[in-house]
């Protein structure tokens, strides 16, 4: 593996990862991402083990910490990246996008996703343009067993730095594929389709759908919500039943997009766990 260090802030390179970190059109136009800290690094090199990252980027109290130092040393010995760029704290902070940075970040390629397949189990988000709840919902999709999620085009970057944090690595889980039609996906989806929303909908736990067939959950921004033309694209409108939403007012008139989601999918998980063997 390659080593230089680099100590001006006008360095090209210094401003090309800078854009990567900051314009989802740059990364799109160099198919690049920036990922920091050593638990998304391992992630996506775990999940792309066919396409690794080329440069990895220390600040000097990155590079100082036992715990890079000793995963550095095992990299090292793998040959995994290209080439490793050393940078004064100060200037490793200009591309962090945390007020405190792990020490660690990989320029890595855009992955390539799979196929776009309409039986499997899918996320599907309309809208949601808030980088942290998008990250969240990728993250409990995962943990909830989901396979796919698909975007509308006006949900936030996925591989945008405060979208990858929140993610904590689903999105190197996931099949993911932006600025899908939401409405000719879901008509032509084979299983059931379930949307939520807070007018002429079922609530969740009495609505019944098969638990064999696969599911695409449907969410939207908390503000707008899922757009008409989507909603009546899906088959099924699912509310989660909100006791509170009557108490002092009705002053809680919705859940966060996440919380919702996790509702869901976990009770979609759960029935299938009950359903007995065939």
């Amino acid at each position: 593996m390659r080593e230089r260090r680099i100590t001006s802030r006008d360095n090209p390179d210094i401003r090309r990862w800078k854009k990567l970190s900051e314009s989802s059109r740059a990364r799109k136009e160099a198919g690049l991402m920036l990922i920091e800290g050593l638990h998304l690094i391992t992630a996506w090199r775990s999940a792309r083990k066919e396409v690794l990252p080329t440069l990895l980027i220390l600040g000097e109290r990155g590079a100082a910490r036992h715990a890079i130092h000793s995963w550095l040393e095992e990299e090292l010995r793998l040959d995994g990246f290209g080439e490793c760029v050393y940078l004064p704290e100060a200037l490793f902070m200009k591309l962090s996008g945390t007020e405190t940075p792990s020490g660690a970040l990989a320029v890595a390629p855009l992955p390539s996703p799979a196929p776009l397949a309409g039986n499997l189990d899918t996320l599907v988000l309309d809208g949601v343009q808030d980088p942290g709840n998008l990250g969240a919902l990728l993250r409990t999709a995962a943990a909830a067993g989901i396979s796919q999620a698909v975007f509308s085009r006006d949900c936030a970057d996925l591989w945008s730095p405060k979208a990858l944090r929140a993610g904590q690595g689903a999105q190197f889980q996931l099949n993911l594929h932006a600025d899908v039609d939401l409405p000719d996906f879901l008509r032509a989806f084979q299983g059931e389709t379930l949307a939520t929303a807070l007018l002429d909908a079922e609530t969740l736990h009495e609505a019944a759908w098969p638990v064999d067939t696969p599911i695409a959950w449907v969410f939207g921004a908390e503000g707008q919500g899922i757009r008409a033309s989507v909603l009546e694209a899906a088959k099924r409108r699912i509310r989660v039943f909100m006791p509170g939403a009557a108490c002092r007012g009705g002053a809680v008139e919705s859940l966060n997009v996440t919380a919702a989601a996790a509702i869901c999918l976990f009770e979609t998980l759960r029935r299938r766990q009950a359903a007995p063997m065939k």
